[in-house]
């Protein structure tokens, strides 16, 4: 049996090197890419959240709108999983601006306390989530050293970590 460890009812992910492998040399928009693929352990993991938990995604992918994102994660047969998506395109701030969580938040009518953000970037994904009240979950697939301790930031080094298997 698969059992999700305790995360808040609505998570927000963050969409490239998180939820879809970000190429790096790869140019333009992911969904127009010749080539996407979701991270490991990606599509097990949405496929148990989505049963129980209220799954989006936040992007500080500036030249992808929100239908582009659609696309990409229509691509890979994980858009089924996702009831909405966030970008710069659609909220007015990029990851960086002090508005993007708040805004976010405001839109889902949520308080922050209710909601995690999952990202692999400490600088764009985990720390202005803090700043903004939201739980944090950082992927940190190098294995790096978080250089303070904070209570609200949890670590995995895969998406798996985040499913308890159980026989």
């Amino acid at each position: 049996m698969t059992k999700l460890i305790e995360l808040t009812e609505i998570v927000i992910f963050d969409w490239g090197n998180t939820l879809m492998v970000g190429l790096p040399d790869a140019q333009g928009k992911m969904c127009d890419w010749e080539t996407v693929q979701e991270v490991s352990g990606a599509r097990a993991l949405l496929a148990e959240l989505s049963k129980n938990h209220q799954v989006y995604v936040a992007t500080n992918a500036g030249d992808s709108s929100k239908d582009d994102m659609i696309r990409a994660f229509e691509r890979v047969g994980l858009s089924q999983y996702i009831l909405g998506y966030f970008c710069k395109a659609s909220i007015g701030f990029s990851k960086l601006e002090p508005g993007f969580y708040p805004a976010i938040i405001s839109q889902l009518g949520v308080e922050p306390q209710d909601t995690t953000m999952v990202g692999d970037t400490l600088e764009k994904d985990i720390y202005p989530a803090l700043e903004a009240g939201l739980n944090t979950v950082w992927l940190n697939t190098e294995g790096a050293d978080l250089k303070s301790e904070h209570p609200n930031i949890m670590q995995v080094q895969s998406l798996s970590e985040l499913l308890e298997k159980r026989d």
